[in-house]
């Protein structure tokens, strides 16, 4: 095991970790805000596309690659005597695990699968009622995860930082 693997792994890490990142605050701050500023019939027939489209490789990647490339870089820094460093590579995977992980499989994930049996309400009441509950309580998850998987980054970035050849 090299300190070149490592860094490897640490530039691994950072992209992931970013990606994911961005995808969560683009989410938040884009996505969401356009659907609610559509009618409720068209936010669930679009939000339940997205959520069928965005389950690919290249998501899967950037949503499990943050645990496993900090976890990783973690332990070789470890391995290679950079404690300091080493630690917030775990605390950065642990962050996102809690932060970010855990509420997509506890909290959205099941609420899409909800809104997807569901469907669209003939009624046009009863679909700003559905798409409102949606919206509200996904959105603040979601903007948990985009926070969770910031602090994620910012440890990970921290890590590099201490790791470098003058500390």
């Amino acid at each position: 095991m090299t300190a070149t693997l490592a860094a490897w792994s640490a530039a691994v890490t950072l992209a992931v970790t970013g990606a994911i990142t961005g995808v969560y605050y683009a989410f938040s701050v884009s996505v969401m805000p356009g659907l609610n500023a559509v009618d409720a019939g068209t936010a669930i027939r679009a939000m339940t596309s997205i959520n069928q489209k965005i389950q690919n490789p290249l998501f899967f990647v950037t949503f499990l690659g943050p645990i496993v490339a900090a976890t990783v870089t973690g332990v070789m820094l470890l391995i290679l005597g950079r404690r300091p460093a080493g630690v917030l590579f775990l605390v950065a995977a642990g962050v996102y695990v809690v932060g970010a992980f855990i509420p997509t499989v506890v909290v959205n994930v099941p609420m899409n699968e909800t809104l997807d049996a569901a469907g669209v309400p003939t009624d046009p009441a009863e679909a700003v009622r559905v798409w409102a509950d949606y919206s509200s309580g996904w959105t603040w998850w979601n903007s948990v995860r985009a926070g969770a998987s910031l602090i994620s980054l910012l440890l990970a970035g921290l890590g590099v930082y201490l790791w470098g050849p003058s500390r």
